[in-house]
């Protein structure tokens, strides 16, 4: 790690630490006030990758998913009381979910954004964030919520997130755990389009200086 590297880090230590507060916080019915910070993490990935190279993103990545793993460990062992019942601040399955999810689909963000760097300038970043934003749903709510996943955590009764409803209480029925994850999606695609703007001023003023210098 280099000090170049260090704002990159930090900046993703941050993102990861608010967003693992705030996901125990609803907005709504659908999502979690950690929906609306933990894309800044894919914004992060991007400048990094674009700045300094792929390998450099990857740094800020595991700086990333070191730091979730801690706060998940971390939950894990608070115990929490509600309704006559004890359990974790963070379940293990919460926990796995989103260790693997934010590896998997940051890497992948590394990967796709790296492949597409010489194209247009808003090309890489929005399609990696697009795919690693829908692996990063994808994977946390099945690994978190299904059913079909109940061995995981056996004790772990998530009967609930199965409960057959309209999607988003307007379309098809489906499993809550579903729609959840169909709504954190949707806020991940609008904030991708919108993370262009300060991906581009960020990139722009860091190279400008760079030249400078």
């Amino acid at each position: 790690m280099t000090r170049k590297h260090l704002p990159g880090i930090l900046a993703m230590a941050t993102i990861v630490l608010a967003s693992n507060i705030l996901v125990q916080f609803l907005f709504g019915q659908w999502l979690t006030w950690g929906a609306f910070t933990y894309p800044l993490a894919f914004l992060v990935t991007d400048v990094m990758n674009r700045l300094y190279g792929a390998k450099a993103a990857r740094k800020v990545v595991f700086a990333g998913f070191v730091v979730g793993v801690i706060c998940s460990l971390i939950g894990t062992q608070i115990m929490l009381q509600g309704d006559g019942y004890t359990y974790p601040a963070v379940t293990l399955r919460v926990a796995i979910g989103s260790g693997l999810a934010f590896l998997t689909a940051q890497m992948m963000d590394v990967a796709i954004f790296d492949r597409l760097r010489e194209g247009a300038w808003w090309r890489a970043p929005l399609a990696s964030t697009l795919v690693g934003s829908a692996l990063d749903t994808a994977i946390f709510f099945t690994i978190a919520f299904s059913g079909a996943l109940s061995f995981l955590e056996p004790g772990n009764d998530v009967s609930w997130a199965g409960e057959i409803l309209p999607l988003l209480g307007v379309g098809p029925m489906v499993p809550l755990w579903v729609s959840l994850g169909t709504a954190d999606w949707l806020v991940k695609l609008g904030l991708a389009i919108i993370a262009l703007v300060p991906f581009r001023v960020i990139v722009s003023k860091a190279l400008s200086s760079r030249a400078m210098a």
